[in-house]
């Protein structure tokens, strides 16, 4: 069992920057690919970007490729994603995720969630 705790989240203006952190913990917490996902009221939950246990290997979702950037510390446990030219359209639930195999699984279904931090984007 994988447990995920976010924190970072908070208001910002548009154009701003955010970084968002995940700390994990767990048996295996050190080798699985981990991601975030964030909701937005009223939409579904939606893949953001996740990577690799080794860090090598990241992927993104289209409205998150060049304005945000996933990144690990293994030592820590600790998984962060930097998101900057925010946009009122970013503001979500942002939640961690960690999953048991590939990136490509991660992204449909994770097999752990963590409860979330709130990005609010002001225009």
């Amino acid at each position: 069992q994988v447990q995920l705790v976010e924190s970072g989240g908070g208001l910002v203006q548009a154009g701003g920057s955010l970084r968002l952190s995940c700390a994990a913990s767990g048996r295996t917490a050190g080798r699985n690919p981990m991601g975030w996902f964030r909701q937005a009221p009223g939409k579904d939950r939606e893949f953001v970007a996740a990577i690799t246990w080794t860090g090598g290997g990241t992927l993104y979702a289209d409205s998150a490729k060049g304005r945000f950037t996933i990144s690990r510390d293994n030592a820590k446990n600790t998984v962060h994603l930097q998101m900057n030219i925010l946009k009122p359209e970013d503001t979500a639930a942002y939640y961690c995720a960690a999953g048991n195999n590939n990136l490509a699984i991660l992204a449909k279904a994770p097999n752990y969630w963590g409860r979330g931090t709130q990005v609010t984007v002001s225009s």
